[in-house]
């Protein structure tokens, strides 16, 4: 498998795993405070509920990540030289969903640094 295919698998599995993390805190503290059964847990309706969760999570991330990116260009907090990967500049304030971002689409990039 490819480095670039590679990289897009983790940053999608990274992008499920934390909203599967986020989809079991709701969960528990639902057992906590609603009155509910943990039989409604093993449910194949909950089951479907929760994948459903976790789809629409990375779903959301992606559409955070574009709209941090299509931020950053407005703000020119990036450099391309051509043919080169992109450079994300120190100060850029969402760095971090740039950068998942350019995960997200494959695309090269560097960090510069302060």
């Amino acid at each position: 498998m490819k480095p670039v295919t590679t990289d897009m698998l983790r940053a999608h599995l990274m992008a499920a795993s934390l909203t599967a993390m986020v989809t079991e805190v709701l969960a528990l503290l639902a057992l906590l405070v609603l009155p509910i059964s943990q039989q409604v847990f093993s449910s194949t309706g909950f089951q479907a509920l929760a994948l459903a969760l976790i789809v629409s999570g990375v779903i959301v991330m992606r559409q955070f990540a574009q709209a941090a990116f299509n931020l950053a260009i407005q703000q020119g907090h990036y450099a391309t030289p051509a043919g080169r990967p992109m450079l994300i500049e120190a100060d850029c304030p969402r760095r971090w969903f740039v950068v998942l971002h350019l995960r997200f689409t494959g695309k090269p990039f560097m960090l510069a640094g302060h």
